[in-house]
């Protein structure tokens, strides 16, 4: 319990540090477009399906979003984050996603699109790590960037979610709140 409690810890200050107070807020740089959210399976304020936890064995939900377009949209990057009353993490980071993408299938992240990547999350998987906890929110958020994400040698989840939060120029979430 004390790990999970110190690698929570450790990733809520990175973040803070690299002005990502809730994960990734706005960019500090410009004004951020509005992105609509939605998914055949999720819905706002609701129960996340059970087969998109660990009770199940769907992977990640299909998500879809849509804008204003943006000529300066390069890329487009999703977030998964969890809060229940006990710790807060990253679920899944999906990263370099074709600028023209509007959608992702069921378990999106078993084959990502061409060209994008994941990172590494707070339970140390790559890929979706679904929610596990009941009692919670669970953020399924879309940032239309201006550029990719450039991941250093070295860098971490701390350094991609930074990277993420500069390059916003559009966001839009769904949150679901318990799990079914």
């Amino acid at each position: 319990m004390r790990h999970i409690t110190v690698t929570v810890t450790v990733v809520t200050a990175a973040l803070a540090s690299a002005g990502c107070g809730s994960l990734i807020g706005r960019s500090q740089a410009q004004d951020i477009s509005e992105i609509n959210v939605s998914s055949p399976e999720l819905r706002e304020g609701k129960p996340l399906p059970a087969d998109y936890s660990c009770r199940g064995d769907q992977g990640s939900p299909p998500l879809r979003w849509s804008s204003q377009p943006l000529t300066q949209a390069k890329s487009i990057a999703i977030v998964v984050d969890s809060h229940t009353p006990s710790e807060s993490a990253v679920n899944w980071v999906l990263y370099n996603i074709p600028a023209t993408t509007t959608e992702l299938g069921p378990n999106a992240a078993a084959e990502p699109p061409a060209g994008s990547g994941q990172a590494k999350v707070t339970s140390g998987k790559v890929g979706y790590d679904p929610p596990c906890k009941d009692g919670g929110t669970y953020r399924f958020t879309v940032y239309t960037l201006n550029d990719k994400v450039v991941v250093p040698e070295d860098g971490g989840l701390p350094d991609i979610l930074k990277d993420i939060a500069n390059k916003t120029i559009a966001r839009g979430r769904l949150t679901a709140v318990n799990i079914q």
